[in-house]
């Protein structure tokens, strides 16, 4: 008897898995999901599974627009030609619909979220956590009175740091529109390319300050869970550059800091490019490097701004570094600046690369200018 019930509930069993597999079978014939395969010639496919879609493309840096993937038992693909080791970003559209790879890498760029990749090699490499002694990230609070808030910014320390009793220079690193003080390190990298400069010597150590540069934000929108308005001003409250000295008396009142001008570089791209160019001329004894990304609006036509970098130039400084894509909007802006300081003979180190007003460029900007400073 108990036999004849064991068998019977076996055969139920053996049922039941079987509906259940013909269950997943048709659950993955019809499962929308998308992949990433760079392979070893460092072309890269991209797998996309939706049979009921009918035009699947891809987009990003590495092509003049975007591909279409072609479409087999459901199963859409596309493979790149070889690429450069770089950091690329991508993004999928299904039907005209844009679509987020969840399995793959994601970050945020105020205000979307976007996939990316790292083609390894030289760049890829630098731009990639390594087997090396890693720095410490930290978001701080700080108060600023001028803009009437308590404001967020992230610090880089370097590996070391926390065991030491050294003093460590400072590089003041900005973001551009449309960002936030998670930027440089989300899009830019700059904690990896930091470790892995120092690790290798051919960087100074030294603590990164990545500051909220929009003056009505007292932090990342993403933090609040808000959404991004893109505003640089705030009625009855002085423009972010005004209040910088907070941000740097902040930082020498709580860290071990070269408390000096020799002990402080500034730079940004485009907005931030902007506001390095204005808070190294409004305070001329207190920066020796500054760096000029894609910079928006610079420009000393004006007397009271040309006498501003004259006096610059009459304090001394070690570097000033300009950088620019060859299709960046803002490129004939930046060789017109160019031009004005040779017109007084105001020293500059000017790099000029492919791309347009991406984080490609900035990105080589960051990792050359970093070997320059506090030698």
């Amino acid at each position: 008897m108990l036999r004849s019930i064991l068998d019977r509930v076996m055969k139920k069993c053996v049922i039941i898995a079987a509906m259940l597999a013909i269950v997943f079978v048709a659950a993955a014939q019809n499962e929308v999901f998308t992949g990433v395969v760079i392979n070893t010639d460092n072309s890269v496919t991209f797998r996309y599974r939706n049979p009921k879609a009918v035009k699947v493309e891809v987009s990003g840096e590495f092509l003049d627009g975007s591909a279409e993937l072609t479409e087999r038992d459901g199963v859409w693909t596309y493979t790149t030609p070889p690429l450069a080791s770089e950091l690329y970003f991508y993004s999928l559209t299904v039907d005209g619909q844009p679509i987020l790879d969840l399995n793959y890498s994601v970050v945020k760029d105020i205000p979307r979220w976007m996939n990316y990749f790292i083609i390894s090699g030289e760049r890829g490499d630098l731009y990639s956590v390594q087997d090396v002694p890693h720095g410490s990230v930290t978001s701080r609070w700080y108060d600023s009175p001028s803009l009437q808030m308590r404001r967020r910014m992230n610090i880089y320390t370097p590996a070391g740091y926390e065991n030491s009793k050294r003093k460590y220079p400072v590089f003041y690193l900005l973001h551009g529109n449309a960002c936030d003080e998670n930027s440089w390190l989300d899009l830019g990298r700059a904690a990896q390319i930091l470790d892995n400069l120092i690790a290798s010597g051919k960087a100074e150590p030294m603590i990164v300050v990545m500051t909220n540069g929009n003056p009505m934000q007292q932090a990342a929108p993403a933090y609040f869970g808000d959404t991004y308005t893109n505003a640089n001003t705030r009625q009855g409250r002085v423009p972010f550059t005004d209040s910088f000295k907070e941000v740097i008396s902040f930082i020498d009142s709580n860290y071990r800091t070269v408390a000096k001008k020799e002990g402080r570089a500034i730079a940004g791209f485009s907005m931030g490019g902007g506001h390095a160019f204005t808070i190294s001329k409004d305070y001329p004894r207190t920066f020796d490097y500054v760096g000029l990304f894609s910079a928006a609006g610079s420009n000393i036509n004006d007397p009271v701004q040309k006498q501003k970098i004259l006096d610059m130039k009459k304090n001394g400084y070690k570097l000033y570094y300009i950088g620019c894509g060859t299709d960046d909007f803002l490129y004939r802006s930046v060789l017109n600046y160019n031009r004005q300081l040779d017109d007084i003979n105001f020293g500059y180190y000017y790099r000029e690369t492919p791309g347009g007003h991406t984080w490609g460029p900035w990105r080589i900007y960051l990792s050359e200018m970093v070997q320059m400073l506090f030698h």
